[in-house]
């Protein structure tokens, strides 16, 4: 029987797990990981503004079965469904990891003014309120400014990383008067080396920090 910690991956969109699964092999190549993937679940929650309890649901049944197989550890690599991923928090005997909770303290470390490049509207309410919870919880004065890149998740669906990649860097000098900026999603970490080299803050993406969150949650 392996010894290396299981981690299971639950993706709601196939553009998020190339680079989840890229920083796994750079910082933490010894997790054997595996990569639940349910594309229907952005598409779904692109519909409605508001998680439906089917979605409440759906998140359990996942998160159930990943418990099963024996999952040492749950990431959810999509940041739209904040408030389903704390009902797994919650319920499940293993640790459940949102995708952004470690971005989030990196980047409090930066400065108080942070900005935030997102490709996916959906998920910016949620964000916005784990990001709000976070300020409150840590006593923080930070505050948060976001904006959404238009085009570039369609561009990175059609395969074109590309053009996401530029379309993102584009945007990013109108948050250089932050003191960081955060790649919103999993899949935006993408766009690093382009905002890097057109700004001169911080950039941070959520990857690695989720990684090396998770390879300490499992040692401890």
């Amino acid at each position: 029987m392996s010894t290396k910690p299981r981690i299971v991956l639950l993706h709601g969109t196939p553009v998020a797990v190339e680079p989840i699964n890229r920083s796994f092999a750079a910082r933490w190549p010894e997790a054997e990981l595996v990569n639940l993937l349910d594309d229907s679940l952005s598409v779904d929650r692109a519909k409605d503004h508001d998680l439906t309890p089917r979605m409440f649901e759906r998140f359990m049944e996942l998160g159930g079965y990943a418990n099963r197989i024996g999952a040492k550890a749950i990431l959810v690599t999509c940041s739209a469904f904040g408030p389903a991923i704390e009902r797994m928090t919650r319920e499940l005997p293993v640790p459940v990891l949102k995708p952004n909770e470690a971005m989030f303290r990196a980047a409090m470390t930066a400065g108080k003014k942070i900005g935030m490049l997102a490709t996916f509207q959906p998920s910016v309410l949620t964000m916005t309120e784990e990001f709000e919870q976070f300020v409150r919880e840590t006593g923080s004065k930070a505050t948060l400014k976001t904006i959404v890149v238009e085009g570039a998740m369609d561009a990175l669906r059609k395969g074109d990383a590309s053009v996401h990649n530029d379309l993102v860097a584009k945007r990013a000098p109108e948050l250089a008067d932050c003191d960081a900026i955060m790649l919103a999603h999993f899949s935006t970490s993408r766009a690093l080396e382009k905002v890097s080299a057109v700004v001169s803050i911080p950039v941070l993406t959520a990857p690695d920090s989720a990684v090396d969150r998770l390879k300490a949650i499992t040692a401890g």
